[in-house]
């Protein structure tokens, strides 16, 4: 793997920071700068993904033959590092990052030839149908039941947790085929349409006071056999494989690098307990300092599981590492980010955080962002497979336990 900063590169960032500031409206960088989570604005998020698509750069980690960019490694996080310091919408990733890849690898033909380039235009915006009331980190113990019927599966059962499904149109899905199976071996995974009949969605609202997640209800719905992935009763494969690019196909450092020089900037502008700006404590520079190191180490981390990939390896267990490593390092930026606003995180100011709003705020604009950002990432440790879910996976993979 061949990091260095070579000239081509050089004058690749150059081209990515031109396009970036052509195409990038003061709406679209007011939603990346607002965002909580790395779930932003649906309406820009998708406004940015087709300015992208017309670029033919919405999808930097897909094979070129499927509408990728053929990027290499370093490309592909000169990207994502310069689409960060702009402010730039992230783009939803239930398509683009995981059921795409997903198709790409155990599609057929035709679902390759019909969904993939729905995803990158935007036509379809996907959720992820996995964890269920009592099957969250257990995965495996899911109830939701496909019956054969003919060409169709009868679905019926509940997910949970599941993002933006009261925007989606289509939902991925892990349902049981078999009951009297082992419990990975009796499950399917199947593409559904969120117009179908019998699908009911209801919201979840979060600590931060934002609907993001939602309860979805499956009262026999009829779903094509033709929209399955795989083999019937080989889904788990399919959801391993899907799980590697949820875990590790995200690139979290370019992310953390941007939140920690925000801490850092308002850390400069408020006052330390001894007089001078926080930024000068001796105690607060220390835990800065520490942080970024560790930023560090995950980025050379990340870097070599983006090399894997792009040379057709599995990253493994290096998946499970970058999970753990870029979600517990978010929480540690969120928690300097309050330490660093003090008592301007306190107030819960949730329609101001609206693009577009432009309603008034109490406290430092900067400061506005701090506690949702705070409470949201208290999750991150959870969902996409928890943390200790994680660990056990590396204990199992890298050590043999």
């Amino acid at each position: 793997m061949d990091l260095s900063i070579k000239p081509e590169y050089l004058q690749f960032r150059e081209e990515v920071r031109s396009f970036l500031a052509q195409n990038l409206t003061d709406d679209l960088r007011e939603a990346g700068r607002l965002a909580t989570s790395v779930f932003h604005d649906v309406e820009r998020s998708m406004a940015w993904q087709k300015i992208l698509h017309k670029k033919g750069w919405v999808a930097p980690n897909w094979p070129k033959q499927y509408g990728g960019t053929g990027w290499d490694v370093v490309q592909r996080a000169i990207f994502a590092e310069e689409s960060m310091k702009a402010s730039a919408p992230a783009m939803i990733p239930m398509g683009l990052l995981m059921c795409g890849p997903c198709i790409i690898g155990y599609g057929t033909q035709a679902q390759k030839d019909y969904y993939l380039p729905r995803i990158l235009s935007g036509e379809d915006l996907w959720c992820q149908g996995y964890s269920e009331p009592g099957s969250g980190s257990d995965l495996a113990s899911l109830q939701t039941f496909a019956a054969s019927d003919g060409d169709d599966y009868i679905v019926n059962g509940t997910k949970i947790w599941t993002t933006y499904a009261h925007f989606a149109n289509k939902i991925f899905c892990l349902v049981r085929t078999d009951k009297e199976a082992k419990p990975q071996k009796g499950i399917t995974f199947l593409l559904i349409d969120m117009t179908s009949p019998g699908i009911k969605v209801e919201p979840i609202i979060g600590l931060d006071g934002i609907r993001e997640q939602n309860t979805v209800f499956f009262d026999n719905v009829r779903v094509p056999k033709a929209n399955r992935i795989g083999n019937e009763n080989d889904g788990w494969t399919v959801a391993k494989y899907l799980l590697m690019f949820e875990r590790g196909g995200q690139e979290y450092a370019p992310a953390l690098y941007a939140g920690l020089a925000q801490v850092k900037d308002i850390a400069s502008k408020e006052a330390g307990s001894f007089g001078g700006p926080l930024i000068a404590d001796t105690n607060f520079r220390r835990k800065l300092n520490e942080l970024e190191i560790d930023i560090m180490a995950l980025e050379f981390t990340e870097n070599r599981i983006k090399s894997a990939l792009g040379s057709g390896q599995n990253p493994g267990a290096l998946a499970s590492m970058t999970k753990i490593l870029g979600t517990e390092l978010s929480q540690r930026v969120t928690e300097l980010a309050i330490e660093a606003v003090g008592v301007y995180g306190l107030p819960l100011q949730t329609d101001a955080i609206q693009p577009g709003a432009g309603l008034p705020f109490v406290g430092p604009e900067y400061a506005l962002t701090a506690m949702p950002r705070y409470l949201n990432t208290r999750a991150t440790t959870i969902y996409g497979g928890s943390n200790e879910v994680q660990r056990g996976i590396i204990a199992k993979l890298v050590l043999g336990l």
